[in-house]
């Protein structure tokens, strides 16, 4: 499946959101990635938002600030956001495992400076619409719009990681080369 890096932007404006608040863990039991798609986020307790709303729904991008996914090393918690078509997560920071266990889903954990993600969230908060972010892979840049506004950020990726998620994923990278 392709994956399309970017689209509209939901901000979750909180650090050390953890993987119990991704996916709760008494869901860890189902047997399909997609029967865990509509417990996104369920128990995630922020002002303002709606785990069942719109803005989640339509999705396709979370920014958020540090220590992002931390918690326990489960892959339920990449794979949730994968079932809803979130293939980017922007934050200041990740816990590693699953920082790693996004690329090796083929998805982008990108990573910016305070200063980039306090100068994102203000650009989302300030709208009227949606905040729309698009990724350029190859050129390592984030593009973020609203309100006729827009505003740009490098970000860095190893080879590596890059080349995970251009295959698809680990498995697709592993079958492609050996």
């Amino acid at each position: 499946m392709k994956k399309t890096f970017g689209g509209p932007a939901i901000i979750l404006d909180r650090s050390d959101i953890n993987t119990d608040e991704i996916i709760p863990a008494k869901y860890l039991t189902e047997v399909t990635k997609e029967a865990l798609k509509p417990y996104c986020l369920e128990d995630l307790k922020l002002e303002g938002f709606d785990p069942n709303g719109k803005t989640l729904k339509n999705a396709r991008v979370v920014v958020s600030r540090e220590n992002f996914g931390c918690g326990s090393s489960r892959e339920h918690a990449p794979w949730v956001f994968e079932v809803n078509e979130i293939y980017t997560v922007i934050a200041e920071s990740y816990a590693r495992i699953f920082r790693q266990n996004m690329f090796n889903c083929g998805m982008l954990a990108i990573e910016l400076s305070k200063a980039d993600i306090n100068t994102l969230i203000a650009l989302g908060k300030e709208t009227t619409g949606d905040l729309d972010v698009q990724v350029k892979l190859q050129e390592q840049q984030v593009i973020a719009s609203a309100n006729g506004r827009e505003e740009s950020f490098s970000f860095e990726i190893s080879p590596f990681d890059k080349a995970l998620v251009e295959a698809g994923g680990w498995v697709e990278y592993a079958d492609a080369r050996y």
